[in-house]
């Protein structure tokens, strides 16, 4: 490697290492990494086409040649939430001191922080005809939600036995959870005859995390002083993606992935939030997928995948497990062994897409995917920091050769809006609304070495 392309690659990790909240599109994991496969609605495990077919298919790198792939994504999701009904707040209530009512009447707040900056980058190095190690850093999903002003309120004030009101969503003032993750995979991949590959990348996992505004869920937490407002902390851990593609007949490719749950570090400021003193691993995932040449310039591309959010107790723990709190089970308080979560379902996602080339410097790419998304209805106020009810995606996007050794990707996204209804866990005299849609534009330069 020269002094250029190492130079590119210092920029590329650098900024890498600094990761911006990633698209929280499926759940919270991105709808596609690739520029290209971004624009064919993430498809792509049967047929890969750059340096970032690490985060699909490592068996596709081999296939890739002696390369880089430099780019950024700018995301923009618009997320909001809106109460509506009168607050109860009766005397008594099990709830005790936790936020009972969400406003005083009905109230409506959009979340700040809506374009994000995402970097991606790929290397590929060839060993010989048959075997390729590669190099691929991305991001996979997140979430920065921040919601300022609103009022919630707290219960019967204890003297005068009226309705306590307090600023902030859940009465602390400025609500929300910042999460980002970063994936460095290496991989090595090789060829298995002439239309058959295999690849396996050892994954460095990151992860940065802060909540704010849920200290008045103290007392049902296990460590009240790692609850909330604790700033970022970090989190670490390795894993592994396995995969395999092959030509089964002239124009007819498969391929599948395989990423078993990554064993991720605590987040030990937040070990009275989440689950088991602060842990929140990595859910597995698979996809299989079929592509097939379509005439003499086209290619049909068709993916399902399965994201097992419940895999991971931080995340599908339900919120019920409060009223166990609630009566002494310390296991089932926020932070406990059983501690509660969000609620979330495994999603099962299906990805169409479609290229075609015109002419030698042009090809273009369109995609759709389409899910039921993760929450319940009955799970929609602890899901308030956490909104990832996204079900379709549109894309669109296009690779224009510059010459015979570079060219540039481009991808955009749309989501449209999707909103989950449902009664307040504290307060089910209120109805809670949560809202999501999203936008993307994606950009890529690819140099063949």
């Amino acid at each position: 490697m020269n002094r250029v392309q190492l130079k590119y690659l210092a920029i590329a990790l650098s900024a890498s290492i600094f990761p911006a909240t990633v698209s929280a599109t499926n759940g919270y994991f991105t709808h596609g990494t690739s520029v290209a496969e971004k624009g064919l609605a993430g498809a792509g495990v049967a047929y890969s086409q750059d340096t970032l077919a690490a985060s699909n298919n490592p068996a596709g790198m081999v296939w890739q040649g002696a390369r880089y792939d430099i780019g950024a994504a700018i995301f923009g999701p618009m997320r909001s939430y809106s109460a509506k009904g009168a607050p109860s707040a009766p005397a008594g209530s099990p709830c005790g001191p936790c936020p009972f009512s969400i406003g005083d009447g009905d109230q409506s707040i959009d979340s700040e922080n809506e374009a994000f900056l995402i970097p991606q980058f790929g290397y590929n190095w060839v060993l010989d005809p048959d075997r390729t190690l590669g190099i691929s850093v991305y991001g996979n999903g997140g979430m920065n939600t921040e919601y300022k002003g609103g009022t919630a309120i707290l219960g019967p004030h204890p003297m005068t036995g009226t309705n306590f009101e307090a600023p902030g969503t859940f009465g602390d003032g400025t609500a929300g959870v910042d999460l980002s993750q970063l994936f460095v995979s290496t991989t090595y991949s090789a060829k298995s005859g002439k239309s058959t590959s295999w690849g396996v990348s050892a994954i460095v996992a990151y992860q940065r995390f802060e909540a704010k505004g849920l200290a008045n869920f103290g007392p049902f937490s296990t460590d009240p002083g790692n609850l909330s407002n604790n700033d970022h902390d970090t989190s670490t851990g390795l894993g592994i993606r396995l995969g395999i593609q092959s030509e089964v007949s002239p124009g007819v490719r498969i391929g599948a992935a395989y990423q078993p749950k990554i064993d991720m570090s605590e987040f030990d400021d937040y070990a009275g939030l989440f689950a088991d003193d602060g842990d929140f691993d990595i859910p597995s995932t698979f996809t299989v997928g079929l592509t097939v040449d379509v005439g003499a310039t086209g290619m049909l591309f068709i993916d399902y995948q399965q994201i097992n959010y419940e895999d991971v107790d931080a995340v599908s723990n339900s919120i019920d497990n409060l009223d166990a709190c609630g009566m002494g089970d310390v296991d089932s308080c926020l932070g406990g062994s059983d501690g509660a979560g969000f609620g979330w379902e495994d999603m099962q996602i299906i990805k169409l897409g479609y290229q075609w080339k015109a002419g030698e410097k042009m090809t273009w790419r369109v995609g759709y995917s389409t899910t039921d998304q993760p929450i319940p209805d009955d799970e929609v106020v602890f899901n308030i920091l956490a909104p990832g009810v996204i079900e379709e995606h549109f894309t669109f996007g296009f690779t224009r050769e510059l010459d015979a050794k570079s060219a540039i990707n481009f991808a955009a996204m749309y989501a449209p809006n999707v909103s989950v209804k449902g009664p307040n866990k504290f307060d089910p005299a209120q109805e809670i609304e949560l809202e999501m849609d999203q936008y993307e534009l994606a950009f890529s330069y690819i140099r063949r070495l």
